[in-house]
């Protein structure tokens, strides 16, 4: 079957006999991606946001210009694709043909997806963040499609197109960057264009990709000395920093020339022929000079140091991979005098689509201490944090820190010992140079292998002396040690110092051959992290605003813990901005319950079942039978934030649609356990539910819920023949799956509802499988001191050490979206009588 036209709908709009505009045909993939901002005079002013993707430019009218001010939300409708040679494009469309008017290039340059691997994905659900390095245009950006109101059918596909938070952004002056009347590409106004007038410099091929500007503006130089970090015992606090995985390997600058690629150490060493599939990866960059680290990836793919000697040695081979995290110079201008954040979307915009040799380190603005944990957590050295408006300057400064999950640093090697045979390698005696002297800091035994081991032997070979080259403390033995000149630098990993000073636990992890022996120190006293300068707000994240007329939104729904910071009502409302998706696919189409906090968590409390006489339109009213008023209901994004605003700080939806309440498809088991019972045994109890669910056909959801339980989910789906089960037939099977539970381990799990008989059980609660029952939504907040959440969990994750309230609400407004282990739950439907007839034949 022949691939679809992409560019039918452009062409079937368009009279190519009367309008100047490309035919076009989809293009091949490029390795950097383009932008072009089109200033469009038709019926009226707007301006073309284009943005490359599949052989095409995907295009979206921006009908007020694109802002740099992240306050504003500029509609953007998205019309059809457009092709390629469209970016080149300048003149005047006749009128009255479609789009009629004149066109001019407001802005062009490279674009660069925050997830390359996933723009199709983003695409369709409807949130797509990328950046921009344009020459007006710079920095994050996002579109987000805006929902159909009141479920009507909406005619366009409408876009909000957002400036992100950055040091590109320029609160209050959005609209400045609009001021700027000429085409970047002819320098025309559009009156020049649509009078006829010659441009001034020609707009080059779009295809063309610059390999070696012939003249450029600022020398590149052959080499820069590195800016360095400083140690630091925690990592900072604020807004002001950047936070990025600490990479186990060697520091490079990697520089790119007309095609030629040189790759230095932080001494300035060629060692280009040492990486050559790093260089042959880079000589298709455009000239620049990149700042990144050479690291190789062990079987579990981590950056691994003593993995990159071996293959270096040649003794292993594993893949390599350069790891770019600044920008210095893009073979046009030398971009060490703009800020951090500045450089870094240069760089992302500069490299290409995520390959196996090069790759963009990310970095994180999520609190330090919680990016550190997660690097620990994945057993990373630590992580280096940057002040994100900081200019590049070589040596070590205040602006870039690090900290360590375990302690790394290089000695010297002063001597070593025999194995216990009298042969081989039994340990290293290490040191550091003070003040000119070196001193013994302790025997480093492990970490060799024999291969390593015998490496090392050579490279010691004809390093002899008599005598011990340490001053002042001597090792406590040295009848078996031979004494070699201290030229050797190591790494060595450490759990830190004992009080005579000498390496506690110490692991050989390589030679630093790219750090000369006069450098190499006893580590200092991790100095205290800076903090950002006192006029800056001390807050782990930006103040949220809260939507458009919210009333009080500094009001506090959630005070302060001693390791969670106090969340207001506008957070609550971010957090539903953040989550629709997520939240709405739990909630959406039913009726739903209410806890509500007027006055925080820690006033009264109220649980509202039906719709209020004056409640938000934007709050549905769904009639229940049997019921005097109706049950609430919200299908959108603007409803959640009418939640928000009514300070809903918790969401129970029903186990059923709107549209048929009568008819169960969803399944509910709460595992809730005695006072004093610890939370393993719950899941232990969550894995022979899940068991005995899944030889019934079923396919069990794991939720953890902010508390102390776990709850049990199973998606259910319409039989094909026949009426469904109703609630009294759900309520019975889950009833009947809980008391075979009980009747197996009576000592372990109990379904009565009775707190007396309780006592060192479970409660296995199948009472939330009736008509007007309720649970906790997951992604939902609890009304608990720190804001915890009720998340849904993979079963990978249901394990001991699992924490049922170790997500919270300030968090998940951090970083990353996190993944939602609970994509696959609508499609996992299973029919509920054919398990209710396997359930009857076990009985």
């Amino acid at each position: 079957m022949p691939a679809p036209d992409t560019l039918a709908r452009y062409r079937a709009k368009r009279d190519f006999a009367r309008t100047p505009e490309p035919q076009g045909a989809p293009g091949a993939a490029q390795d950097r991606l383009r932008f072009i901002v089109h200033r469009h005079d038709a019926r009226r002013l707007h301006y073309d946001l284009r943005l490359e993707w599949g052989g095409v430019l995907k295009s979206w009218a921006v009908t007020r210009g694109p802002s740099l001010d992240p306050a504003d939300k500029r509609l953007a409708v998205e019309v059809e694709d457009h092709p390629l040679d469209y970016g080149a494009f300048e003149g005047t469309i006749p009128k009255p043909d479609y789009g009629g008017g004149t066109v001019q290039i407001f802005d062009r340059g490279a674009w660069a997806p925050l997830d390359p691997d996933g723009v199709e994905a983003d695409l369709a659900k409807g949130e797509l963040k990328f950046v921009l390095a344009g020459e007006r245009l710079k920095g994050g950006f996002v579109l987000v499609r805006m929902k159909p109101r009141g479920g009507k059918a909406e005619t366009r596909n409408n876009w909000l197109l957002i400036k992100e938070r950055d040091s590109m952004a320029t609160p209050g002056a959005g609209d400045a960057v609009l001021r700027s009347a000429t085409s970047v590409a002819s320098g025309r106004t559009l009156a020049e264009i649509a009078a006829g007038k010659p441009a001034d410099r020609p707009a080059p091929r779009p295809a063309a990709r610059r390999k070696a500007p012939p003249k450029p503006a600022a020398p590149m130089p052959d080499f820069v000395e590195p800016q360095l970090c400083r140690l630091v015992e925690t990592p900072p606090r604020g807004e002001g920093w950047l936070h990025e995985i600490k990479i186990d390997g060697y520091r490079l600058q990697l520089r790119i020339a007309g095609g030629r690629v040189t790759l230095r150490t932080r001494n300035g060493l060629d060692w280009t022929r040492r990486f050559p599939a790093i260089a042959t990866a880079a000589a298709g960059l455009p000239d620049a000079l990149v700042d990144g680290e050479a690291a190789a990836l062990d079987a579990a793919g981590q950056p691994d140091f003593p993995t990159l000697q071996a293959v270096l040695a040649g003794e292993a081979r594993a893949p390599l991979v350069f790891y770019a995290f600044d920008l210095l110079h893009d073979g046009l201008r030398d971009l060490r005098g703009l800020p951090l954040e500045a450089r870094k979307l240069a760089l992302l915009a500069l490299l290409p689509k995520p390959g196996p040799v090069l790759r963009y380190l990310e970095h994180f603005p999520a609190p330090g201490e919680a990016v550190l944990a997660s690097a620990c957590q994945l057993a990373m050295e630590g992580i280096v944090s940057k002040r994100r408006d900081a200019l590049y300057a070589s040596g070590r400064g205040e602006a870039w820190v690090k900290a360590k999950c375990r302690g790394r640093d290089e000695v010297l090697v002063g001597g070593f010992s025999r194995g216990a045979r009298g042969d081989g390698l039994g340990a290293l005696l290490v040191g550091a140079r003070r003040a000119g002297r070196l001193v013994y800091l302790g025997r480093v035994g492990t970490g060799f292998g024999a291969v390593r081991a015998a490496g090392l032997l050579r490279r010691l070979e004809g390093l002899d002396r008599r005598t011990s080259p340490f001053i002042g403390a001597q090792p406590a033995k040295t009848s078996d040690v031979v004494w070699v000149k201290p030229v050797l630098v190591a790494e060595v990993a450490h759990g830190g110092f004992t009080e005579d000073g000498l390496l506690r636990h110490a692991s050989y992890q390589g030679l630093r051959e790219d750090k000369p022996a006069a450098e190499v120190t006893p580590p200092p006293e991790p100095a205290p992290a800076p903090e950002d300068p006192p006029a800056a707000p001390r807050r782990t994240r930006p103040r949220a605003k809260g939507p458009p007329g919210m009333s009080h939104p500094d009001r506090v729904l959630w005070p302060a813990t001693a390791t969670t910071p106090a969340v207001t009502k506008a957070d609550l409302a971010a957090y539903y901005h953040r989550y629709a998706d997520r939240l709405l696919a739990q909630i959406a189409g039913r009726p739903i319950s209410l806890l509500r906090a007027p006055d925080g968590i820690g006033g009264g409390l109220f649980f509202q079942r039906h719709a209020m006489r004056g409640q938000s339109p934007l709050i549905g009213a769904v009639p229940v039978e049997g019921q005097a008023r109706p049950y609430m209901r919200v299908d959108d994004a603007a409803g959640l934030a009418a939640l928000a605003q009514v300070s809903a700080v918790e969401l129970h939806p029903w186990g059923a649609l709107a549209d048929a309440p009568g008819v169960p498809d969803r399944l509910v088991f709460d595992l809730d356990p005695a006072e004093g019972l610890g939370f393993d045994r719950v899941l232990e109890g969550a894995l022979e539910l899940r068991r005995r669910l899944s030889a019934l056909g079923l396919a069990p959801f794991a939720r953890v819920t902010g508390g102390k339980g776990l709850h049990v989910v199973v998606k259910l789906a319409a039989p094909r023949r026949g009426p469904a089960p109703n609630w009294p037939d759900a309520k019975g099977f889950a009833r009947l799956v809980c008391a075979l539970m009980e009747r197996d381990a009576p000592d372990r799990y109990t379904t009565t509802l009775a707190r007396k008989a309780r006592t060192g059980r479970i409660f296995l609660d199948y009472l939330r499988n009736d008509r007007l029952s309720t649970a906790i939504a997951a992604w939902s907040p609890r009304a608990r001191p720190g804001a915890p959440v009720a998340r849904p969990i993979p079963w990978s994750a249901v394990k001991p050490g699992l924490d049922p309230a170790g997500w919270r609400l300030p968090a998940l407004l951090e970083g990353r979206l996190p993944a939602d282990p609970w994509a696959g739950f609508e499609a996992s439907g299973a029919c509920l009588r054919d398990a209710m007839a396997k359930l009857a034949r076990q009985g």
